[in-house]
């Protein structure tokens, strides 16, 4: 038990360090949001003449459905994310001025200072070229120099690090005692790196040295591909397809499982909600099993259903069938609770019968609470079927993520889940759309 906490104890401790070395880059989030906010209210204060009644119109503090989505929030938002990601990534899409530091390219040098067994000094040169990834490797002859440490040449791709032997051609050796004690003036051992302005040396356990070259800021795209990069590549996968299957058949077959298993838990989840909350003999029969499996991840379920479904689309099916079962009878359920007792006490009062207050009374007013949960588990069975497609699937998006993320096509898996983002966004405001349009007395009493 002491080790458990002990090592529980370390990971917090890590994760506190981690949150603290992100704390400033979202300060500097926040006060981009601020400044936006205050540049664009002083914008429209400017553009809104003083005596027209908007100018007039009041609201009250903590009203919430006062409180729509700003327009301009989120063009600004969304434009200034792909910014921030244009200026990381060396984007062409961006004027150079707004490209944050790359890494080093070109050719440089540094000095550094070896001692051998009986304590004399030499200094060599080593003469450095960084290149990007894909161009020719660079090739040079140096000076031998006069003394008994020689100058070298390294040809380093951006990015990347690489050893100097710089004894291998030098008259002394590690094998006889030599070893290097500064570059460029500075004093360098194991412990301690010497920062040459254009990369960082280091003096590794066997006596040679690493060069690393400067990074700058902007990541490798092997890490964050550009988003000229990511669009270039979707608009080829949609012409060619990856890996013999199209993006549309990808698509097609993910949304497919989502609609069916969706439409699947619907069916039952609802009329089990409704059993629920008008019957205590099915609320006390079922409430255990619903409260017992809604905290039950879906992606928890899928070695079961893999052992009792296989990995064909039954399995996939039966996956989302239960993971919007649950949410939408908890939904029902709840919409039939919250319906207003006076509006029934009202409806038997002018004589309505069971069948007619459920028809006009219990489920008009349940259903923006059925809504609501569909909402929740569309984005459930969507979010499911990527991670089912990961562990076996022959199409859909998650199967081209996976097949991607394992020859490093960055680009491809950046592609697909914006991809996901995209579809699951567009599902949602459907469902908003139909919402509005079947249920419009919504919040309306």
């Amino acid at each position: 038990m002491g080790q458990i906490l002990s090592d529980l104890g370390g990971e917090l401790f890590v994760l506190f360090v981690s949150i603290a070395q992100a704390l400033p880059a979202l300060v500097g989030y926040i006060a981009i949001i601020l400044l936006a906010m205050t540049v664009w209210r002083f914008i429209r204060r400017q553009m809104t003449p003083k005596a027209d009644y908007t100018s007039l119109k009041t609201v009250t503090f903590g009203d919430e459905s006062a409180v729509v989505s700003d327009k301009a929030a989120s063009f600004i938002s969304i434009a200034l994310i792909f910014v921030i990601w244009g200026a990381f990534t060396g984007s062409n899409w961006l004027p150079g001025m707004f490209h944050a530091p790359g890494p080093f390219v070109g050719d440089s040098s540094f000095v550094y200072t070896v001692e051998d067994a009986n304590g004399y000094q030499d200094e060599a040169t080593v003469f450095v070229s960084v290149f990007e990834k894909g161009a020719e490797v660079p090739s040079q002859e140096v000076a031998a120099g006069t003394g008994f440490a020689k100058d070298d040449f390294l040809a380093v791709q951006a990015y990347r690090s690489k050893l100097i032997l710089w004894d291998k051609n030098d008259e002394t050796n590690r094998s006889e005692g030599a070893k290097i004690v500064s570059v460029d003036g500075r004093a360098i051992s194991k412990d301690n790196a010497v920062d040459v302005g254009f990369g960082r040396v280091a003096l590794t356990d066997k006596g040679t040295l690493n060069f690393e070259p400067g990074k700058g800021w902007q990541m490798e795209n092997i890490w964050l591909p550009a988003p000229d990069s990511v669009a270039s590549r979707l608009v080829s996968v949609w012409a060619e397809g990856y890996q013999n299957v199209t993006l549309a058949e990808h698509l097609s077959f993910s949304l497919f499982r989502v609609i069916v298993g969706f439409f699947l838990g619907a069916l039952v989840g609802i009329p089990l909600g409704y059993a629920m909350g008008l019957s205590d003999w099915f609320r006390g029969w079922f409430d255990p099993i619903v409260e017992f499996m809604r905290p039950v991840p879906p992606l928890a379920l899928i070695p079961l259903v893999i052992i009792w479904a296989g990995i064909g689309e039954q399995g996939k099916i039966i996956l989302l069938f239960l993971a919007a079962l649950w949410i939408m009878a908890i939904g029902a359920r709840s919409g039939v609770s919250g319906v207003k007792i006076s509006k029934v006490h009202a409806a038997y009062s002018l004589g309505a019968s069971k069948v007619q207050i459920l028809r006009h009374v219990i489920i008009p007013n349940s259903l923006p609470e059925i809504f609501t949960a569909a909402r929740v588990a569309m984005g459930v069975c969507w979010g499911t079927v990527v991670a089912a497609e990961l562990v076996a699937a022959e199409k859909g998006v998650g199967k081209m993520i996976v097949a991607a993320s394992k020859f490093q096509d960055t680009d491809i898996v950046l592609m697909g889940i914006i991809l996901i983002g995209i579809i699951g966004f567009g599902i949602d405001v459907l469902m908003r759309l139909a919402e509005k349009w079947l249920v419009p007395w919504k919040g309306k009493g």
